[in-house]
């Protein structure tokens, strides 16, 4: 599967941003919820992996929480990779607003 890479710069301490970010796919449920299957996520300390399935295509990834950053890396089905930039942008500004 192609893989998509979103860095996303903050000024939250490491532990505040990741509590702020363990909501964002529970919120991206509420939102999505009749588009998004399978959710299924798991966190440690500052990291988490996740996996879901969106109109019949299945992505997963790592979301990965530094002191001045959140890295997340995942895959893309190919089907998607003709919005790779609409999906990339989509999550910058996503995690913009929760960690703003």
């Amino acid at each position: 599967m192609p893989s998509m890479k979103v860095v996303v710069p903050h000024e939250l301490g490491q532990d505040e941003a990741a509590a702020r970010l363990k909501t964002l796919l529970e919120r991206v449920k509420e939102k999505y919820g009749g588009q998004i299957n399978n959710l299924q996520e798991n966190w440690g300390e500052n990291s988490g992996d996740f996996s879901f399935s969106a109109m019949g295509f299945k992505t997963s990834g790592k979301i990965e929480v530094a002191a001045g950053e959140v890295r997340i890396d995942g895959s893309l089905p190919i089907a998607a990779m003709l919005f790779k930039g609409q999906i990339e942008t989509a999550i910058r500004d996503q995690l913009g607003k929760i960690l703003a």
